[in-house]
């Protein structure tokens, strides 16, 4: 019993070790070829599932493939749509280790071919380490030992099957199906690999240790245990990657729901059809694959769905400040609505960029997670205003408002830029931090509150906001700068302060300086916008009509 459960271990330990060469040395042989695939993925989710199906395949891991796709959603290379038309590929795309298993391990002598791949294998890994070929040379060693282990590991449960009775430790019935099901998932999660627990249930099965229907059982617990392997991969992650497990884990949760209502009719099958106890292995591997073809053909009018569901979860701040709140397709259709939905957007993010930019200076060393969602959020805003302007057909456009324009571009250009650079002072004022506790506090302490002062003030909401009495204020500014920095070189010179310090502390508070005269420049423009558009929810022409007569005044 104890040489059995040794095999047992050591053949499963030879099964992940096959599995993780051939893996790895798949990915590595197939160079950009991955990359390629999942990028031609994106145009509907049929080539998704098409593109799952076939990576899956041919690197044995569905789990490698679900990461690698939450890596191309999260470098904006496709979106959750696509991503679940990936991830349902892959469910189909793993049920491939049960035919090797199947059609393979157990219909030929392993010695005979498994042998020579592994030495073929290491043979062109030994010369080519770092090519291709040694790539693929892994792989097929990789191959050659999943074979032998499952050589090992038939042997094993033929030993075990022969003291130990499997079936007698589960209830009869429906009953005992359902704690197969939770075995197969369990073992899954522990190993992190359906395909090894895909192998354990056939070599079991081909032990004589379980019996088919609780076989077919293990499978489908093996479809829900797989989502572990994701599920851990996203922990801290970002919210698309959450998105792209939590979509694997209702994907596969559902199929598993179709495996369960089809476990009546299992029991019954294997009762009355003889082929089933002629080729028990076979059996199981179609039945995988047809649980994941159910699956695949009743979750597919869902993905939409489904992906609409998971955008609206795990949204970040990042993604909230990003979302715009005026601009949409609906908008767009109209230049003159479009143009009343630039001026709320702008507006918006103008105040978003002041509250951005005075946390930023008020924050003690490094940036916070809220800090860097905001700068996150607000240049994505920003880039959806830029993209969302080329998207407006300029051919088609009024001369009046096709000059307003550019005068958008420069105020989203602006948000862009002060947003960027208070982060970058946040980042890199340690050595204003360190010129706080000299002599100098309280001269750096009343340049940064007049810095605050003037973002604060650079709002063209305010009655008394003027372009001309900003920039006075601004001109002021730069004064007062130039004033500290002689300040702080003197007191360098006379060795009050470190040396050292000064250049970078500087470079620090100039960064200051450029926020607030990029925060006036925001306020001038949307001054300057605002004078060219209706009020919100009125159009241009009710506008006109508002004005009075020569004769009325």
């Amino acid at each position: 019993m104890l040489v059995a459960l040794g095999t047992l271990a050591g053949g499963l330990g030879l099964f992940l070790l096959g599995v993780s060469m051939i893996t790895d040395g798949l990915k590595l042989a197939a160079g950009g070829a991955l990359r390629e695939i999942l990028g031609r993925s994106t145009r509907t989710t049929w080539h998704g599932i098409r593109s799952g199906f076939l990576l899956t395949s041919l690197v044995q891991s569905s789990s490698a493939v679900t990461i690698a796709t939450i890596g191309f959603v999260n470098a904006g290379l496709m979106g959750i749509h696509q991503a679940l038309g990936i991830v349902l590929g892959a469910t189909v795309g793993t049920t491939t280790t049960g035919w090797l298993v199947a059609a393979i391990g157990f219909q030929f002598k392993i010695s005979t071919f498994a042998m020579p791949m592994i030495g073929a294998g290491m043979i062109m890994r030994l010369t080519g380490a770092s090519s291709r070929l040694g790539a693929m040379g892994e792989a097929i060693a990789g191959f050659g030992l999943f074979f032998i282990a499952i050589d090992f590991l038939r042997s094993a449960f033929e030993g075990v099957s022969s003291t130990v009775d499997l079936a007698s430790l589960a209830p009869e019935g429906f009953a005992g199906l359902i704690v197969y099901v939770l075995v197969g998932t369990v073992m899954t999660m522990l190993m992190q690999s359906s395909s090894a627990t895909v192998a354990l249930t056939l070599t079991a099965l081909s032990g004589s240790l379980i019996g088919f229907p609780a076989a077919a059982a293990m499978v489908i617990g093996a479809t829900v245990g797989t989502t572990s392997t994701s599920a851990l991969a996203v922990i801290g992650a970002t919210p698309n990657a959450r998105r792209v497990a939590a979509g694997h884990v209702c994907i596969n949760g559902f199929s598993a729901l179709v495996g369960i209502f089809m476990l009546p009719a299992v029991l019954w099958l294997s009762t009355h059809d003889t082929w089933l106890h002629d080729y028990p292995a076979l059996a199981i591997a179609f039945f995988h694959t047809t649980l994941a073809l159910f699956g695949v053909l009743l979750m597919r009018p869902l993905i939409d769905r489904l992906g609409h569901w998971l955008e609206g979860k795990f949204v970040s701040q990042a993604e909230e400040i990003g979302r715009p709140q005026y601009l949409d397709s609906n908008v767009m259709v109209s230049p003159a609505l479009a143009m009343d939905a630039f001026g709320l957007e702008l507006q918006r993010m103008a105040e978003l960029t002041r509250r951005h930019a005075i946390d930023a200076f008020r924050t003690e060393g490094l940036p916070g997670k809220l800090l860097q969602q905001q700068h996150d959020g607000l240049r994505q805003l920003a880039q959806h205003v830029e993209n969302s302007v080329t998207m407006l057909e300029t051919d088609r456009l009024s001369s009046e408002i096709a000059k307003q324009l550019p005068l958008i571009l420069r105020i989203a250009n602006y948000i862009d830029e002060a947003v960027a650079l208070a982060h970058d002072n946040a980042v890199s004022d340690a050595d204003v931090e360190l010129l706080l506790k000299t002599i100098v506090k309280e001269d750096i302490l009343t340049y940064q509150a007049a810095v605050i002062k003037l973002i604060e003030d650079s709002d063209n909401r305010l009655g008394e906001f003027s372009a001309e009495a900003i920039e006075q204020s601004y001109q002021a500014l730069r004064t007062r700068f130039r004033a500290l920095k002689t300040t702080l070189l003197e007191a360098s010179v006379a060795g009050r302060i470190p040396v050292r310090a000064i250049n970078p502390a500087v470079e620090s508070l100039r960064m200051m300086l450029r926020v607030a005269e990029r925060s006036t420049r925001i306020a001038v423009r949307l001054s300057e916008l605002a004078t060219e558009l209706p009020p919100p929810g009125q159009s241009r022409q009710e506008q006109d009509q508002d004005q009075p007569e020569p004769g009325d005044r």
